[in-house]
């Protein structure tokens, strides 16, 4: 499972400056008067506000448990609730509604079959050209924000990205082996069977780094992996 830290996945940062806070979290009297206007206790109300708030900067809902206490705090003191009310939903039921007002607000769409087509084609795409499944989910995050759709669950992300990534290798993998001979095979895996004096394999040589860029390294560059590729890995004909 890739890190959530090595993606471009919004997430609440370790530590928040107060010109964040009031840049990205600060209600607008609007926003207020809206919020206001969809709840019935102070409790829905900080919810529904945070709950616009952490959209709007992050392009998902993240779950209330998971906001960062900074960022509840400055929330509540900013629309004068009393200290210590809590963000909370007595009934999914009201949270479910609630996120469906959020979207509207926001103006994206609720489109989870479609984002997850998005994120499939996307990696996909790319995965013949790109290993690491944090890049791949990084391109499939762009796709699914430029279609202005409501971004999946990280391990959505991540569980396509390994799955996709490992077929479209053993694709690659299968297409190389039956382009090449018997001998070709068979020349490839001397690189890991065949052992110097000193007990490193062929490959080991093959992948050893080049000095310094001067012509006559290039040269004993190319002549070394000429005697290893040409003379000793792919039998004479």
């Amino acid at each position: 499972m890739t890190s959530i830290e090595r993606t471009a996945y919004p997430r609440f940062k370790r530590l928040i400056t107060a010109h964040e806070l009031h840049l990205f979290f600060s209600p607008s009297r609007d926003e207020l008067e809206w919020a206001a206007d969809a709840t019935d206790c102070d409790e829905h109300l900080l919810a529904l506000l945070l709950m616009l708030k952490s959209y709007r900067r992050m392009g998902c809902f993240p779950a209330l448990d998971d906001v960062p206490e900074m960022v509840v705090d400055f929330v509540r003191r900013a629309v004068e609730l009393p200290e210590g009310t809590p963000p909370v939903y007595r009934a999914e039921r009201t949270a479910k509604h609630h996120r469906g007002l959020v979207r509207k607000q926001a103006g994206v769409t609720y489109d989870q079959a479609k984002a997850r087509g998005i994120v499939e084609q996307s990696i996909r795409k790319e995965a013949a050209a790109k290993n690491r499944p944090a890049d791949l989910s990084n391109i499939a995050l762009e796709k699914v924000v430029e279609a202005g759709l409501e971004l999946p669950g990280f391990s959505t992300f991540d569980k396509m990205a390994s799955k996709i990534r490992t077929e479209v290798n053993a694709s690659i993998r299968a297409g190389i082996h039956d382009r090449m001979s018997a001998a070709q095979r068979a020349g490839l895996m001397r690189l890991l069977e065949e052992r110097d004096s000193d007990g490193t394999t062929l490959f080991n040589r093959l992948k050893k780094p080049a000095k310094g860029p001067t012509w006559s390294h290039f040269k004993n560059l190319t002549k070394r992996l000429e005697s290893i590729l040409l003379r000793r890995c792919v039998p004479a004909r």
